[in-house]
């Protein structure tokens, strides 16, 4: 880890960590229970938990004994920098502090990207998400997406260690293509780099889509509705499209598959399961000519 900065960006990049933190600083007495913010954030304990432990490992977060119960609280000395990414309380979402994030992103890719360029990458990411997006964590969501966008090129350059590299796409990127990344990332592991992105993102990860995914033990992390650009589909060895039409542009030297899935939109848990399993089908497929034992 190199320094605040670095740190800062990391935790506060999941969105997922961000809505805590927003919860924790908001709740009376600047302070909250894991149960509490599971019930809010309509999340199981152990999945805040693991959150919780992330962000007290960084110094974020500060916890307090009451007998059985624990407290968090933000930790003073990150307030400044929690408020810059997640908005001052009291003031309107949507206008992040880009400069914070650009400090942050040259850190992290310092010796592979000029700071105009993380800049630029940061200016076109958060223009891209502003566009249809009302989030409270449009700071993070920005951070995260042009962190991604900028590993992609980097990826597509080859100045990173080869792997597999999937792409998943669907129309609002909320749920098929959300079940089927959260299931690759949860069965691959490391050893397959996955992205998702729609072709008209929608605002959030359906509600019905992180229960179906938290049902077989897949968390959906800091997932969420992302735009898609070139840059992560030049990264892309192989491009999956479920419903999208002819939005997805074509490179040469990738290997593009379409599956033909029902859109889980408006549809009962039931049907959104019977989704999920016919993905995880053919993800576990996927993962087979990918990785070949």
């Amino acid at each position: 880890m190199k320094g605040g900065a670095q740190r800062g960006l990391t935790v506060l990049a999941d969105p997922t960590r961000a809505r805590i933190l927003r919860l924790i600083r908001d709740a009376d007495g600047g302070h909250a229970l894991v149960g509490k913010l599971a019930d809010s954030l309509g999340l199981r304990q152990p999945t805040v938990s693991h959150h919780m432990k992330a962000l007290l490992a960084e110094g974020v977060v500060v916890r307090e004994r009451d007998g059985r119960r624990v407290w968090y609280s933000i930790a003073p000395d990150q307030a400044d920098r929690v408020n810059a990414l997640i908005g001052d309380a009291g003031t309107a979402p949507g206008e992040p502090d880009l400069e914070r994030i650009v400090g942050d992103l040259a850190l992290r890719f310092r010796g592979t990207y000029s700071l105009e360029t993380v800049r630029e990458a940061v200016q076109s990411s958060y223009d891209l998400l502003a566009g249809g997006s009302s989030s409270p964590l449009l700071a993070s969501r920005t951070a995260a997406f042009a962190a991604t966008r900028l590993e992609a090129l980097s990826r597509a350059q080859g100045d990173l260690p080869a792997r597999p590299e999937v792409l998943f796409v669907c129309v609002q990127n909320s749920g098929r293509s959300q079940l089927a990344s959260g299931i690759l990332r949860h069965l691959a592991g490391d050893r397959v780099g996955v992205r998702s992105a729609g072709a008209a993102p929608g605002p959030e990860v359906r509600s019905s889509i992180v229960q179906a995914l938290d049902e077989i033990g897949v968390s959906v992390g800091g997932e969420f509705p992302k735009p898609l650009t070139d840059d992560v589909v030049r990264a892309a060895d192989v491009v999956v499209t479920m419903g999208c039409g002819d939005a997805c542009p074509v490179f040469p030297g990738r290997r593009y598959l379409d599956w033909p899935l029902e859109d889980p939109v408006g549809k009962p848990m039931d049907a959104v399961r019977g989704i999920r399993d016919d993905i995880e089908r053919r993800v576990r497929q996927l993962l087979d000519e990918l990785l070949p034992y």
